[in-house]
């Protein structure tokens, strides 16, 4: 092997993990990330990816691999800058490793982010809820799993990794009034349960199968569930919702959609942003303003604050080539001549 192999390793093992204190879903992210990078660089190169030095890993090189990304993998803009942010990441570990590497990590820093759209949010109406929250059977133990996942997903409005990431003792299991999230960037937040919720919860823990996963969320096999397990479930009680609310069916329905939903009504029944903020644990206002975009609310309110200027009455004269035209249309056909 090369001296890459090594340098990438002690980052994704150590730097990452260790000195970082990066999540295990960035340090996978990561990886992924150059196995992609490296697969790709193999069949430029006609090498081995073990025989790849780092030498070779030079800015075309990366330029080539992310629109390699973006037109033969389909990638969006937001993943190709996700691996290139990655990439960056590595070189500034190498920066003071190997200096032989110094001007060509700076040439990879100078490529470019590329600009994203900035979409509106996609999330459901109530009825559109309430039929995908109706959707799991509750007479099986995966059904009353299913049931309990959609309904915190929803109410604490989760991501999908701190959903299938949440452990045992992370709940009240007394009370079940409250549960204990530790979100994005290690930022941890407690939140009340409605009693729906919390009964919803209680039914599976009833039911969960004797395991040593400490994830509160196991699948058939007794483990922890896990994120492809979610989407999974997820896209199958959206089928079986759709039956009721056809709606539901063009709308693409995520995990992270479950998110939105949540800040959505939140927003619609507090018509406060910062709570909604506090609720999803976002570190700054500017990541909840993208609610205010969607929610027609606010809007409506300021066009009803409002006075539409008037408009001043007139009536439409044709010119007289039209009359003419319409006049000659409008008369019968005279046989006779």
């Amino acid at each position: 092997m090369t001296a890459l192999a090594p340098y990438l390793s002690s980052f994704l093992r150590e730097h990452l993990p260790k000195e970082r204190r990066a999540s295990q879903h960035t340090c996978e992210a990561y990886a992924q990330s150059f196995q992609l990078l490296l697969q790709f660089a193999a069949g430029r190169l006609k090498l081995k990816p073990s025989k790849i030095e780092i030498e070779r890993l030079d800015a075309p090189l990366i330029l080539a691999f992310l629109e390699h990304l973006e037109k033969q993998r389909g990638n969006s803009a937001r993943t190709r800058n996700a691996r290139l942010a990655a990439i960056n990441s590595f070189f500034r570990y190498l920066e003071y490793r190997v200096p032989s590497c110094l001007d060509q990590s700076r040439r990879i820093h100078a490529i470019p982010m590329k600009k994203t759209d900035q979409a509106l949010v996609g999330y459901l109406t109530r009825d559109e809820l309430q039929a995908l929250l109706d959707a799991p059977d509750a007479s099986t133990v995966s059904g009353i799993r299913d049931r309990a996942m959609l309904h915190l997903a929803f109410a604490a409005g989760m991501r999908v990794s701190e959903l299938v990431g949440l452990r045992l003792d992370q709940i009240d299991r007394q009370t079940m009034s409250s549960v204990h999230i530790i979100g994005k960037g290690r930022r941890e937040r407690v939140l009340p349960l409605w009693k729906e919720t919390a009964a919803a919860v209680k039914a599976w823990l009833k039911v969960r199968p004797v395991s040593d996963a400490p994830e509160l969320f196991c699948n058939a096999r007794a483990q922890a569930m896990t994120r492809s397990g979610f989407e999974y479930i997820l896209s199958k009680h959206v089928a079986t919702a759709a039956r009721k609310a056809p709606s539901i069916a063009g709308k693409g329905v995520s995990p992270h959609v479950l998110r939105h939903t949540c800040a959505m009504h939140t927003l619609q029944a507090t018509r406060d942003v910062r709570k909604v903020s506090l609720w999803l644990g976002h570190a700054s206002l500017q990541s909840t303003e993208v609610y205010l975009r969607a929610d027609p609310t606010e809007k409506l309110e300021a066009l009803a604050a409002m006075s539409a200027p008037m408009l001043t009455p007139g009536r439409f004269r044709a010119p007289d080539k039209l009359l003419a035209m319409l006049n000659a249309a409008g008369r019968k056909p005279n046989y006779a001549e």
